[in-house]
């Protein structure tokens, strides 16, 4: 009986050793399928330091990055781009589709331009995602540096009215269903980000930083795309915070930080013929300091037809803006317009509800107009302004138009003609 119950023992102790052995392999395997994008729906990892990237900022980096995009964009199964810490010296570098399957970055890593402005085509980016489907990007804080203080001192744009041919530092290009989260733009030679031809893109935790005097450092434009959301962003620039260019449609900015730069602003439009209506644009939540303008709409003089509608800026708080708030139809930077004729683009569906804050300037609400079609539907509802520091009264300041005036109107609304550069 003894020898008996020694050999049931014995059996039992293989039947265990046997069933965590297969366990464990069926653990080892199930590891081991990560990287084999044939076995189901787990990402298959790609490390650019795997593929060569030595991130001390010093090696150029961006023939790893191509090959880990390449890599990533032939798979039939989501894969993960893993760009894990140190500084990566990368050339201009293309993450263009479409893929075959969905593709996420995960950036603990930043990412740095070369120092050297170097011109290229019209609108060129440095770094470019483009036409791409279901595509994430992780920043958890990745820095783009484009390391722009050279390409400021040989921007000429003030003179030739051309500034277009330095790169963006992150060019966005027919996105859908997408979302960049927790990246910050730095130093641009030329616009921080640049979103053209999107549709379901969210960015999110996105900062924006150069120094004042970076000319045409736009932090976020955008063009021709619908259903973008901008949510929580700190822009520092040398020009506008947030441009919104012709073809924008059903476009949510909320809880962003701007300044210093030249404001948020819908425009400029009507440069060109052919633009594409604006309309379902909503700033909201958001704080603008130590800006040139606050919230403002620019067009050009003498321009084609065109069309801004349906527009709310809602709880927007402002601290020592020059103009908190500017509708600006003769538009005309550095002497670079078309003379005669008054701007054809038609202003209308504005609201300016709950803003509030410190004007720097005498002249707090300007609406300036086009007299050829004036604007219509102009709300004007709880607006709020002190003079910075003055006990000077504030003027609101408006021509070609008829606003709507709801709640507390500080200063009074219109008060004044409106001219140009007054």
């Amino acid at each position: 009986m003894v020898g008996l119950r020694r050999a049931k023992t014995l059996v039992f102790v293989v039947l265990v050793v046997m069933a965590t052995t297969i366990a464990n392999g069926a653990k080892m395997l199930q590891e081991n399928d990560k990287d084999e994008p044939s076995k189901g729906s787990v990402q298959t990892r790609i490390d650019v330091k795997a593929l060569g990237a030595k991130a001390d900022g010093k090696t150029d980096d961006s023939k790893a990055f191509a090959d880990a995009w390449k890599k990533a964009c032939e798979l039939k199964s989501p894969s993960k781009i893993k760009v894990s810490k140190g500084k990566y010296l990368v050339k201009t570098l293309e993450f263009k589709g479409p893929c075959k399957s969905a593709v996420t970055f995960e950036m603990d890593g930043h990412i740095m331009a070369p120092s050297k402005a170097t011109p290229g085509k019209p609108h060129c980016g440095w770094i470019n995602f483009e036409k791409l489907e279901n595509f994430n990007l992780n920043g958890h804080g990745a820095i783009f540096d484009g390391q722009g203080a050279h390409a400021w001192k040989i921007n000429d744009c003030a003179k030739t009215g051309k500034c277009n041919t330095l790169p963006i530092n992150i060019r966005i290009t027919d996105l859908t269903n997408s979302k960049i989260k927790g990246i910050k733009s730095t130093n641009s030679k030329l616009f921080h980000m640049n979103i053209i031809n999107c549709k379901n893109l969210t960015l999110e935790d996105i900062g924006i930083d150069a120094p004042p005097e970076s000319l045409n450092t736009d932090g976020i434009h955008i063009g021709r795309s619908n259903g973008v959301r901008l949510v929580r962003a700190k822009i520092k620039t040398g020009d506008d915070c947030i441009s919104i260019g012709d073809g924008t449609e059903n476009f949510l900015v909320e809880n962003v930080e701007c300044g210093p730069g030249h404001g948020i602003a819908i425009g400029s439009l009507g440069k060109y013929p052919n633009e594409q209506p604006v309309r379902g644009v909503t700033i909201r939540r958001s704080l603008i300091k130590n800006t040139d303008n606050g919230v403002r709409i620019k067009t050009w003089p003498g321009s084609p037809p065109g069309i801004v509608s349906n527009i709310l800026f809602q709880d927007i708080t402002m601290e020592n803006v020059s103009l908190p708030i500017l509708i600006d139809q003769v538009y005309c930077p550095h002497g670079h317009c078309k003379k005669g004729g008054p701007s054809k683009v038609k202003l209308s569906d504005i609201t300016y509800r709950d803003i509030k804050g410190t004007s720097a300037s005498k002249v707090a609400v300007k609406l300036l107009c086009s007299p050829g079609v004036p604007c219509t539907d102009i709300t004007l509802s709880n607006i709020d302004f002190v003079h910075t520091g003055k006990k000077e009264p504030l003027v609101s300041a408006c021509s070609d138009v008829k606003p709507k005036l709801k709640g507390k109107m500080e200063p009074p609304a219109c008060t004044e003609k409106a001219k140009p550069d007054s």
